[in-house]
């Protein structure tokens, strides 16, 4: 008797060497060929009449073999087998490349069914190397047919077939995870049906049906997966923290809050007060004021006797979060410092003593922060910035300066809530949606290399209104291949300098400078010394310049659309109105749809949500680094409700049996799932 782990040799057909083969698709038994799934489907239900073929489109066809057919010797290894069929509407030439052995297999009379791409014109026309069957004996007409990824070895036929064979010798065995409550109560069909018609679907229904059922199962065993990982996370008791009335702070700022900064500030001030370590991640796009959330975190600590610290991943942004920052919380008496590398020695060793007794309550700073030397009194809340910036390691580092303190992650990256859920299985996520009033939307175009001239004039009109601007030059070389970045950039930066704008200053930033070199010139532009700075996309991440009103994408293609967002939202910070110009001369209809995106909405979620949806979440999360099980049918850009549904379900199981005792097929899922991620996971 077979069972899912026996291996794939026991199917009639498959030897060593085809074995090998399937290995490579990551397929060794049987369970592993029927949860090998089809990437899309050939509908090949419909027959055509020959006349009704449309050139350039594929289809079935079933016409009679009208003449004998003939073999051409083209070269050494090319033999083209010409066949002649008729039906009633006209005539279908058919040729075969390498197929000698139909010329005896096909006879004068009989009728075929012939699935391909129609070629020629209006009066004659023509297939090449179709799908070619016996009426009556259909095996890959007539249906909607699988179409799987395949390697060398393998064709569409043997897999088709293999997995055929698989279904049947394994159909009553296969464990059905789902519990029938959850089946029945999200009304899904059984496993067996499933399995079927994902592989050799009835109709369209039946395989609508079985991917809903798949998807729903992953998404289901992928929450009780992220349940798990959270459950692992060390649950650190602490002092609760007292409620504190917030008016002063709310008073003190010169604008109001928005609902979203509210509302993450209560979710964090009620992790604070919970007893439990805050593990936070506040999510927001570019300028929804993710920085006044922290402060209000920062006022709520201090006014329960802890010491906070806000870590940038750069000396510039650390100085103009103290610029924003220090000013609004000293006057609600919370005393302030910022320590970075370039702090001189005698004022660090002046910090590092008041932090130590106490005297500082919320010190901002980069890496300096977390050097052996520093010590802090009483440490109750880490805030970091950029979380995709800072390696775990570094927020673990200043997390230990204190015991157990409060952790409160921002992020300007959006990302769709749902992947958030995923990517930081350790954080309770937070999202600001939506931008303070009065922020002007920056203008986006979408234009050819053509454009360069008039581009360079407008860049000229506005640096000439008092404005500057940023262009950036894409990595990338046609070949894939990485070239030198800085030659790249100062090429680019000599071309502007002396060749277009040879009045103007232009200067040049790139990832192979020393961060002092870079912050030099990035503090030099803020400070209004350079008009025009060309750079990689080092700036993704920056410096707030609100004079800077223009930013130029080259090769905008060659970015996904949530870097091109990062891009956009270094410009519009000031009250000028703003434009993101992104050049491109890629025809691709896809890249077309992409870039078209941008221009159409400056909302970060619905972007993230487009990019993951047209990319995958494979370049999405970069290396798989969240350590769960990859997705195989549900598609977590589009199956957005079913997540949702799939999350309440699994939730509700788990509270009603945390150990999933009463469940022993989920159960044994998830053990063999999360052994198959350990290593990832660790």
């Amino acid at each position: 008797m077979a069972d899912l782990h026996t291996g794939v040799q026991t199917i009639p057909g498959i030897g060593p060497q085809r074995a090998k083969a399937l290995e490579k698709l990551g397929i060794s038994t049987l369970g592993d060929l029927i949860a090998y799934f089809p990437r899309r489907y050939d509908d090949r239900r419909e027959k055509k009449t020959i006349r009704d073929l449309v050139p350039g489109e594929y289809a079935c066809v079933s016409a009679m073999i009208a003449s004998t057919p003939t073999v051409a010797h083209i070269r050494k290894g090319m033999d083209l087998v010409k066949i002649r069929a008729v039906d009633d509407t006209g005539v279908l030439d058919l040729t075969f490349f390498n197929q000698t052995w139909l010329k005896d297999h096909l006879q004068v009379g009989q009728t075929y069914v012939f699935y391909g791409k129609a070629e020629g014109n209006l009066l004659r026309r023509s297939m090449a190397s179709p799908v070619v069957e016996k009426e009556g004996q259909e095996e890959q007409t007539g249906r909607i047919v699988p179409v799987y990824p395949l390697t060398a070895g393998v064709s569409q036929l043997i897999l088709r077939r293999s997995v055929r064979q698989g279904l049947d010798q394994c159909a009553a065995i296969l464990p059905d995870v789902l519990p029938d409550e959850v089946r029945l109560a999200h009304n899904l069909c059984r496993i067996g049906y499933a399995y079927e018609n994902i592989h050799f679907p009835q109709s369209d229904e039946a395989l609508s049906l079985a991917r809903r059922r798949l998807a729903f199962e992953e998404l289901f065993l992928f929450t009780i997966g992220l349940k798990r990982l959270k459950a692992r996370r060390e649950v650190v008791r602490t002092t609760p923290c007292e409620a504190v009335d917030m008016t002063p702070f709310y008073d003190a700022l010169p604008f109001s809050l928005t609902a979203a900064q509210r509302r993450c500030g209560e979710e964090a001030m009620a992790d604070m007060r919970s007893g439990t370590a805050m593990n936070r991640l506040c999510q927001g796009d570019v300028g929804s004021g993710k920085t006044m959330v922290a402060a209000l975190c920062v006022y709520f600590a201090a006014k329960n006797g802890l010491q906070a610290a806000l870590m940038a991943p750069t000396e510039i942004l650390a100085q103009q979060h103290y610029a924003g920052l220090a000013p609004l919380l000293e006057n609600l008496g919370i005393r302030c410092a910022l320590l970075t590398g370039s702090t001189a020695a005698k004022t660090k060793k002046s910090i590092s003593a008041q932090l130590s007794a106490g005297e500082i309550d919320f010190v901002i700073g980069t890496h300096a922060l977390i050097t052996g030397s520093v010590e802090y009194r009483n440490l109750g809340l880490v805030v970091t910035d950029e979380q995709h910036r800072f390696g775990v390691a570094q927020r673990t580092a200043l997390a230990q300066k204190g015991r157990h303190p409060h952790i409160l992650v921002m992020s300007a990256t959006p990302i769709p809530r749902t992947l958030a859920l995923i990517l930081y299985g350790d954080l309770d996520v937070s999202i600001i949606d939506e931008l303070p009033p009065g922020r002007k939307p920056v203008d986006t175009f979408a234009v050819p290399g053509s454009y360069h001239q008039r581009i360079y004039q407008f860049i000229r009109k506005l640096v000439a209104e008092g404005r500057q601007a940023y262009i950036v030059c894409s990595m990338v070389e046609e070949n894939d291949e990485l070239p030198d970045e800085r030659k790249a950039v100062t090429e680019y930066a000599k071309h502007l300098q002396e060749g277009i704008f040879p009045d103007l200053k232009v200067s040049y930033v790139h990832g192979k400078m020393k961060s002092k070199e870079k912050d030099a010139v990035m503090t030099a532009f803020a400070r209004g010394e350079a008009d025009i700075l060309v750079s990689t996309t080092v700036i993704e991440v920056g410096v707030d310049v609100p004079n800077a009103a223009v930013m130029v994408v080259e090769n905008a293609e060659r970015f996904g659309l949530s870097q091109l967002h990062q891009l956009r939202g270094r410009v519009g910070r000031g009250q000028h109105q703003s434009y993101c110009i992104l050049i491109s001369d890629n025809q691709n209809e896809e890249t077309r749809a992409r870039l078209k995106v941008m221009t159409k909405t400056t909302d970060g979620f619905k972007i993230a949500e487009e990019d993951l949806r047209l990319r995958g979440p494979g370049d999405f999360f970069g290396q798989r680094q969240h350590g769960l099980p990859g997705l195989k049918v549900a598609d977590i850009g589009c199956d957005t409700a079913l997540l949702q549904e799939a999350k309440e379900a699994a939730e509700a199981l788990l509270e009603k049996d945390p150990e999933l005792k009463q469940y022993p097929a989920t159960a044994a899922r998830m053990e063999e799932l999360f052994r198959q991620n350990a290593d990832a996971m660790n």
